[in-house]
């Protein structure tokens, strides 16, 4: 018994020096790249994927969506954006959050909740943006009505000059693989494709981008070649370092494992729950420009915004992926933030944060007129 009772002790203290150590750890590496609120955020996302995901591939979805923080949709204007869920399909529950500028209070009138009728209309008379985006998670986590996705996109609102912003509530795995997200996102985008008030502008034009985090970039670019194939014009691309991989390790990826939040296990597991039973990471969605990607040469490609941050260990993909496009003759422009890690678009403080902002600004507004 006393022995049992020094060995708990042992294992105890061993456990306390580790956990300390961690802490030092982690909080150096803080001081040198993360401001304090994006560490905690990140650090608080890490903890949770750890505790959902289990090694026979399942998914603790009950506690998910109890970790993860919820907000309504709100028909009052708060800082000037309203928003609203509309379900597009019963049968697999596809849902969208729509965002838009509050519609114009009467002189001298305080600003009131909207009716749904009103809601529907066009926002402006102008030519406005329209912003399917595609939230990140690893394909796994997080919603479209995720409280830290509501207020991302409640800034692109604003950021946009009155863009109206659609997120997509997608199916997530493991419970539904590839291809139920990419599915939803494309009936998303016929959905509104077909609505009369997303369109503007005297020629009446659906001028539509789609944006995604992580896995929400992963989904906007096979979301986007189904359209090109489909004749639907998009006017843009603006994924926040997308998630994409391969079977071969890069550089980055062995270089950054298990440092800054992401090691490569949590990445081969999200991959399996995500692509077909029996498939590699050289399958097309996991690795688009690789040996069963789909040719994009001739095909009228959006103008894509790659924004990669130099500590995600992905990056050497989303690299081979701007040069891919520019192999297939599309325009890319590579955003690359040196010392910007995961997640520093959720958070406006550092200049990662403001400056990728104003990029995301000049490339909405630059093509939203063509």
């Amino acid at each position: 018994m006393a022995g049992s009772n020094e060995v708990n002790a042992n294992e105890s203290r061993s456990v306390s020096d580790q956990a300390q150590n961690l802490w030092l750890w982690l909080l150096f590496l803080r001081r040198r790249w993360s401001p304090l609120n994006t560490w905690v955020l990140i650090s608080n996302f890490k903890v949770a994927y750890n505790m959902l995901r289990r090694p026979d591939g399942s998914f603790d979805r009950h506690l998910a969506e109890f970790l993860d923080r919820k907000v309504p949709a709100n028909a009052f204007p708060v800082n000037g954006v309203v928003s609203f869920d509309l379900l597009l399909d019963r049968s697999s529950n596809l849902l969208v959050r729509v965002y838009r500028p509050a519609p114009a209070a009467a002189e001298g009138e305080l600003p009131q909740r909207a009716l749904l009728s009103e809601l529907q209309r066009p926002p402006s008379p102008d030519p406005f943006p329209v912003i399917l985006f595609f939230h990140g998670g690893s394909f796994a986590h997080s919603s479209a009505n995720s409280a830290i996705y509501d207020t991302l996109c409640r800034r692109f609102v604003i950021l946009c000059g009155g863009a109206v912003v659609i997120s997509v509530n997608y199916r997530r795995s493991p419970e539904f693989r590839y291809p139920c997200a990419y599915d939803d996102g494309w009936n998303a985008l016929k959905w509104a494709f077909s609505v009369p008030w997303l369109r503007s502008g005297k020629d009446a034009k659906f001028r539509v981008f789609l944006a995604g985090d992580s896995s929400g970039g992963n989904i906007a670019h096979h979301v986007a070649v189904r359209a090109v194939e489909s004749g639907i014009h998009i006017s843009g691309n603006i994924l926040l370092n997308p998630l994409f991989g391969g079977n071969r390790r890069t550089e980055s990826e062995l270089k950054l494992d298990g440092r800054y939040f992401v090691c490569l296990n949590d990445r081969d597991w999200y991959w399996k729950a995500f692509l077909p039973e029996g498939a590699d990471r050289d399958h097309h969605a996991c690795n688009p420009f690789g040996p069963n990607g789909v040719k994009l040469e001739g095909l009228s490609f959006p103008k894509t915004l790659l924004v990669v941050a130099s500590l995600d260990l992905t990056k050497d993909w989303q690299l081979a992926y701007a040069d891919g496009l520019k192999k297939a003759g599309h325009d890319v422009r590579l955003i690359f933030r040196e010392q910007a890690t995961v997640g520093f678009y959720f958070l406006p403080n550092t200049n990662h944060y403001y400056e990728v902002m104003e990029d995301i600004r000049n490339f909405v507004k630059s093509n939203c007129e063509l």
